[in-house]
């Protein structure tokens, strides 16, 4: 069904209209996130009426009237004048002067709320084409749909983008299969580590280095990233920064020494900084808000815990049965796969994007990366230092990098014409105490992983493939967590479900840190691990929609190059923590270590409940018009400077 906008009048409410109103005025309006996509030109002068209209210069003819509706007096149809330009009808009382111009342009219809309030008791938005209510003559056929029945549908369906469900599945895995990608060679090569050090002959103080070269790269480069999709598109972004994990993946496994693994790694991190933060742009601009965008985002948020299984169930059995370059090359046959599904699936957004006009903040982008790779190299090396955090090349890149972002703030707010981090951005309600929080939730999630499976096999004497089995409660329960809270977040309001994650996040580290010696499986470790995946699939998944949702179209790769940014550098900064506490608590044995650890998480978990519960607000996440059509509704009634009487 061709999809066109219909505005009728009801009778009734007549004491409400206009005192004075100019019958011959005109205003053009669009819509188009909302299928109207041409100017419309209202008369109310019924007295005297040619058989055409004129609309950009062009005579049409004008339409038949259709029949009254079966519940009004049959004459009341001559009250009615139907108007139809391009694809669109304006059905209009002439008893009511108020026109389309008003009820568009109205004052304060910026949301879907505002305006089903305001339009509901006098004015239905319908839909014409090939409905089932026929009037008879040649009229337009008409099928009553109102305002918000029309965007609840528009979150319901399949993207215009895919021509088939089938595209639309492909679509969906190739975008989530980076989620997998990105955690299998984070969470397996830690696994692995212990085998390549022994392999390769690492020594003891540069053993890390393979580990953080990777994370070190994709936090550093995201925003950089996410500007270049904003520019050009998330598919080209998106599909290079697969090709480009392909090829290191391949070169890695088959690497000699120390120096070899560890630019590979680096090169790996380059993939993923380029398609995390465009698979989420391009996720972004293609679903409208609605259930259809919480069931792909689900199901983008249950890949996560899956990638961080397969990374260490292929690790473990790599390590245990066979060469460890073959864990690399399991990795690439995995990103080949998602490469070829990504071409054949991903719509093109490079025209579009394009248009827009965003530009590269290049000082903006040299400071901020060179900025976070100092600041992070600092805090994640520090603790194999040979002193600490008083060895001088410790203490010379901190305060270097430090330096290098406070100019980078500097050229942000002041200087650049297109920052990669636009004050707009912050202004958004609740958004800077959202990134504390989630700064504070992913730096606990990075903790939790990595010394809950240090403590299993160090502290409980677990083997790699049992540290798998006792992770699978986590994976599955992800998947399940996050697929069926796509059906319900439309349902439900955010913020009581971020709170009960933030509550999960402190009882997950808080099973580790009370753990006795011995403790049992089902009553410790089993619980943390439904807890730990209650906590991130259910703040994960909420705080991308938000995110993603509150930013228009042309900051779509912002919003991604944001998300992944707070994830990865919170997890290396909290981690460059946790091993200082390791290191400083070490004379009291390696258990009572991993402890202090684990109190330490709880402690940021903690604070970031605080803040969720003090200052974040988060409404359910139901259909509703995108931000750009937001804006440019907005932009109509300043242009038109009209008020809509309060009906």
């Amino acid at each position: 069904m061709s999809q066109a906008l219909q505005l009728s009048s009801t009778e009734g409410s007549q004491d409400r209209q206009l005192e004075s109103y100019q019958s011959s005025e005109s205003t053009p309006i669009c819509a188009s996130g909302l299928g109207v996509s041409a100017p419309i030109t209202t008369e109310t002068n019924t007295e005297e009426r040619s058989n055409e209209i004129t609309t950009d210069g062009v005579s049409r003819p004008r339409p038949v009237t259709p029949p009254p509706k079966p519940d009004e007096p049959a004459d009341t149809a001559s009250r009615h004048t139907t108007e139809h330009v391009d694809a669109i009808t304006v059905v209009t009382n002439t008893e009511d002067p108020l026109r389309n111009a008003n009820i568009v342009k109205g004052e304060g219809l910026t949301t879907l709320e505002s305006a089903s309030e305001k339009l509901g008791s006098r004015y239905t938005i319908c839909s014409t084409g090939s409905g089932t209510n026929k009037p008879e003559g040649n009229g337009p056929v008409t099928e009553e749909e109102s305002f918000e029945a029309r965007i609840e549908r528009l979150g319901r369906e399949r993207p215009p983008q895919f021509k088939s469900l089938w595209a639309e599945i492909g679509f969906c895995f190739s975008i989530s299969m980076s989620q997998i990608l990105t955690e299998y060679f984070v969470s397996g090569f830690n696994v692995i580590l212990p085998t390549i050090v022994e392999d390769l002959d690492i020594p003891a103080a540069s053993y890390t280095w393979p580990a953080n070269a990777f994370s070190l790269v994709v936090s550093s480069f995201l925003l950089a990233f996410g500007r270049l999709a904003d520019m050009y598109g998330g598919y080209p972004v998106y599909v290079l920064g697969l090709a480009w994990l392909c090829v290191w993946s391949l070169i890695a496994g088959f690497s000699k020494n120390q120096y070899m693994i560890d630019v590979c790694r680096a090169l790996q991190g380059l993939g993923p900084a380029a398609f995390l933060p465009s698979g989420l742009m391009l996720m972004g601009s293609i679903y409208r808000p609605g259930p259809r965008k919480n069931i792909v985002f689900s199901i983008y948020g249950a890949a996560a815990p899956l990638g961080f299984y397969a990374g260490i169930f292929f690790s473990g059995l790599t390590g245990q049965y066979t060469r460890w370059g073959w864990y690399f090359w399991i990795g690439t046959a995995l990103v080949l796969t998602t490469l070829v599904v990504a071409i054949l699936t991903i719509p093109s957004d490079g025209r579009e994007q394009k248009g827009l006009g965003v530009k590269m903040d290049w000082p903006g982008a040299i400071l901020i990366v060179s900025g976070l790779v100092l600041v992070v190299f600092a805090i994640t090396d520090s603790s194999h230092a040979p002193g600490g955090w008083k060895s001088p090349y410790i203490l010379v890149t901190l305060l270097l990098g430090t330096i290098i972002l406070g100019a980078a703030v500097y050229v942000e707010g002041w200087v650049a014409e297109m920052p990669l981090l636009p004050a707009e951005l912050f202004k958004v309600p609740r958004m800077k105490a959202l990134l504390l929080a989630l700064f504070l939730t992913y730096g606990s999630l990075g903790i939790f992983l990595f010394y809950a499976t240090f403590y299993m096999e160090n502290i409980m004497g677990a083997s790699s493939l049992q540290v798998v089995a006792w992770f699978t409660p986590m994976a599955l329960g992800g998947c399940i967590i996050s697929t069926v809270g796509g059906f319900v977040l439309h349902i439900f309001p955010g913020t009581i479900l971020v709170l009960i994650a933030g509550a999960a996040w402190i009882v997950a580290p808080l099973l580790f840190a009370i753990a006795p010696v011995g403790a049992n499986f089902w009553a410790y470790t089993f619980p943390s691990m439904i807890c730990g995946t209650i906590a991130i699939d259910i703040t994960f998944n909420i705080t991308n929609i938000f995110i993603t949702t509150s930013l228009p179209r042309k900051q779509q790769g912002l919003a991604g190059a944001l998300i992944n940014t707070i994830f990865h550098s919170s997890i290396a900064f909290c981690l460059g923590i946790a091993e200082v506490v390791v290191s400083g608590t070490a004379y009291l044995g390696l258990r009572r270590s991993y402890k202090n650890v684990f109190w330490f998480e709880v402690a940021c978990a903690a604070a970031a409940l605080a803040i969720l519960a003090l200052f974040v607000k988060i409404e359910k996440a139901k259909s509703d018009m995108t931000e750009d059509e937001k804006m440019e509704l907005a932009a109509e009634v300043e242009k038109g400077n009209q008020e809509l009487p309060r009906l």
